[in-house]
């Protein structure tokens, strides 16, 4: 029982966000690619399995993080009792548990088409190199929009079997969604992760945070409307925008304190918040 308790606090299932912001831009990818008259039993199907596919990834994705933070977790106070940091789990169990999560994402790609299956192998090496981003880069959050939203792309080309530009705008969008809201969650370690020497775009703009988020939010806001429009979507789904962007600009940036952790937390964890409101954006979209 011990060592499941340690498996799952190394894989971080008790915090279901993780992998909420990985599965998000899948399901967006999916229904927007869907065609909803055909069977609907294929849609549910689908997204069970992505969303499988992102608890899987982001467990052993946060095991890799660790493995390869493992000496600066331990100097930072949020991070430094995490089971590896803190010695309870080997880098060779953790590293054993990194391969069999693997190995059943493996079994889920396989449902899908020879297109995506290759395209979903192709972005790995993104996946287990984001880690060492910020060893060399004040924009380790960029490479992890880059890898957290591919689950989009991958779901459209699930459906489709094809590149379109209709995905690729949404891609670099969601890019900026992710770039803006682990900005904010970097703001909880800026002070541990100045000293220890790691680079993040929360440290780059720590001067003027509000412009760089207001800026990035407005990019992913101008690819929602692009979407809409490439899409035909009627006056609806412009109008329902009025509440991502109102979650967006308002609540998460100009009501955002970077001195207070909780709040920085607070605004991160908001974004599970605002997949859904997105996913129930692009549904009225298809179906109005």
């Amino acid at each position: 029982m011990s060592q499941i308790k340690l498996f799952i606090e190394l894989t971080r299932l008790k915090r279901p966000i993780g992998f909420m912001l990985l599965f998000w831009p899948c399901l967006w990818g999916l229904t927007i690619a869907y065609d909803f008259n055909s069977n609907l039993l294929i849609y549910f199907f689908y997204s069970a399995l992505f969303l499988c596919g992102s608890i899987l990834m982001r467990s052993a994705g946060c095991i890799v993080n660790d493995i390869a933070d493992k000496n600066f977790d331990k100097k930072v106070e949020r991070t430094k009792n995490r089971p590896i940091a803190s010695n309870k789990v080997s880098i060779k169990r953790a590293s054993v548990y990194a391969l069999f999560l693997c190995a059943f994402a493996f079994l889920i790609l396989i449902n899908f088409n020879n297109f995506t299956i290759l395209m979903a192998l192709i972005s790995m090496p993104l996946a287990f190199t984001y880690p060492l981003m910020k060893r060399f880069t004040y924009w380790p959050q960029l490479f992890l929009g880059i890898t957290f939203n591919y689950g989009l792309f991958l779901a459209w080309i699930s459906i489709t079997n094809e590149v379109s530009i209709v995905p690729i705008i949404f891609y670099l969008g969601a890019i900026f969604w992710t770039l803006g809201y682990d900005t904010i969650y970097g703001f909880q370690d800026i002070k541990d992760d100045e000293i220890i020497g790691v680079k993040s775009t929360s440290i780059k703009f720590k001067d003027d945070p509000k412009k760089f988020l207001f800026i990035s939010y407005s990019i992913f806001i101008i690819s929602l409307f692009l979407v809409g429009i490439l899409m035909t979507f009627k006056i609806y789904y412009f109008l329902f925008m009025i509440i991502p962007i109102l979650q967006l600009l308002v609540f998460q940036v100009k009501k955002l304190n970077t001195n207070q952790s909780i709040d920085c937390l607070s605004k991160f964890k908001s974004n599970n918040f605002l997949g859904l409101i997105i996913f129930i954006n692009i549904l009225i979209g298809k179906l109005i």
